[in-house]
């Protein structure tokens, strides 16, 4: 799914982060069974290719929440969810992001980082750092240490992303 296209709408269901696996997944039967491709009248494979990115998307509760706290903050910065079907390859552009929305999602790190688990983020911290401390000091002046330190502040940023609070509702 594009950013901008809604999972929950695209698979029927209330935009709503605690839904249940069952609820998700009968959701996910009853669209495929109706618009699959290989039905005797062909299906709807556009309407089954969403269907599938969406359920890809709103598979566990922890992608729920993401996918509700994606929506919730496109609304309170004012951007419409786009509706349109996917684009061919090839086709029209993705709208550019407005340069004060990644201003915003910095302002909210504090309080998200707050409300989430602060000691397991601190945790990954320390242990990405003592490794990287670790690798300059073992391997100095190799051209791998600073690939190492690179890949463990990688490590860290998409790990730690789980310990941070859903964006706040607006």
């Amino acid at each position: 799914m594009t950013p901008d296209q809604n999972p929950f709408e695209a698979m029927g269901l209330p935009a709503r982060p605690d839904l249940t696996d069952e609820e998700v997944r009968a959701a996910w039967r009853a669209i495929a069974a109706a618009t699959h491709p290989d039905r005797a009248d062909g299906g709807d494979l556009a309407a089954y290719t969403a269907a599938s990115a969406a359920y890809a998307e709103l598979r566990t509760p922890w992608a729920r929440s993401e996918a509700y706290a994606d929506l919730a903050e496109r609304a309170w910065a004012g951007i419409e969810p786009d509706t349109s079907p996917l684009p061919v390859v090839g086709g029209t552009e993705a709208a550019p992001v407005p340069p004060w929305q990644p201003l915003v999602a910095m302002w909210q790190l504090p309080a998200r980082v707050w409300r989430g688990q602060p000691l397991h983020l601190a945790i990954r911290g320390i242990i990405a750092a003592a490794l990287s401390l670790l690798v300059l000091h073992m391997i100095p002046g190799s051209p791998a240490a600073p690939a190492d330190v690179a890949l463990l502040a990688l490590w860290f940023v998409l790990k730690g992303r789980r310990d941070l609070a859903p964006p706040p509702e607006r």
